[in-house]
């Protein structure tokens, strides 16, 4: 039997051991309750006050001696609906009172705006940051200026870009530094003369946002994202002036 959403319910395995015997032994004592789910009995009773507290184990007084017993299984589904009722209160009071808040704290521009990234892993991340990013305003979209030489190496740990890009409808200016370079769906392209051994690099402005790509030492990608509303506006206006004049 698997049991691992009951640790959704902040329930741990000693907990679940001492639920499952008492379920098997119906109402016990202590001892015969550590007993049967091999635990000291100290550790049991503790345990057994927890499960008391969250409403899943009761108890009642014989003699001298306190007996405990399981509640029905259902409780658990009281507790979990219990849970996902203060999960859902807490995301609600995120979205509206408490990021809202935050953000206004929250300084314009510091070093945590810069976000470094290295390989593969990091021109993915990047890539799924433009999709998620450009998406919130497809028909807007995104600007590139692309040399011929790094573009080889861009879409290789992300092979489906461009497929996602046109499904979600997320439209693309490109400045193609050197020949080359393929049409696609929802692409604008122009071209700018350049040499053949222009050093590879890749900006992508989508605002706030600017990344850039560039190959270090044997074509090891280097990512860089800028999160600057004034940045992204700047880079912005220098590409609209350029690519007006082509």
């Amino acid at each position: 039997m698997k049991l691992d959403a009951l640790r959704h319910l902040d329930l741990d395995a000693r907990q679940v051991a001492i639920y499952r015997a008492l379920l098997k032994l119906g109402p016990a004592s202590i001892r015969d309750i550590a007993v049967e789910a091999g635990i000291n009995r100290g550790t049991a009773y503790e345990t057994l006050k927890q499960l008391a507290t969250k409403g899943v184990v009761s108890y009642f007084p014989k003699g001298r001696r306190r007996v405990f017993q399981a509640e029905d299984p259902e409780r658990l589904m009281s507790l979990a609906e219990r849970k996902q009722q203060a999960l859902n209160q807490a995301v609600e009071q995120l979205r509206s009172e408490i990021i809202p808040a935050l953000k206004q704290t929250q300084t314009t521009f510091s070093p945590g705006n810069v976000r470094f990234y290295e390989g593969d892993d990091g021109v993915e991340l990047m890539l799924r940051d433009l999709l998620e990013s450009a998406g919130r305003d497809p028909r807007r979209g995104y600007s590139v200026i692309s040399t011929r030489s790094l573009r080889e190496h861009l879409y290789r740990p992300f092979p489906n870009f461009t497929r996602q890009r046109i499904e979600r409808g997320i439209r693309v200016r490109v400045l193609a530094v050197g020949a080359g370079g393929d049409d696609a769906e929802l692409a604008e392209r122009k071209w700018l003369p350049a040499a053949e051994d222009t050093d590879a690099s890749y900006i992508a402005i989508y605002p706030p946002k600017v990344a850039l790509i560039t190959l270090a030492a044997q074509n090891y990608p280097v990512v860089v994202i800028i999160d600057s509303q004034a940045i992204a506006q700047t880079q912005q206006l220098l590409f609209d002036t350029l690519w007006n004049l082509l």
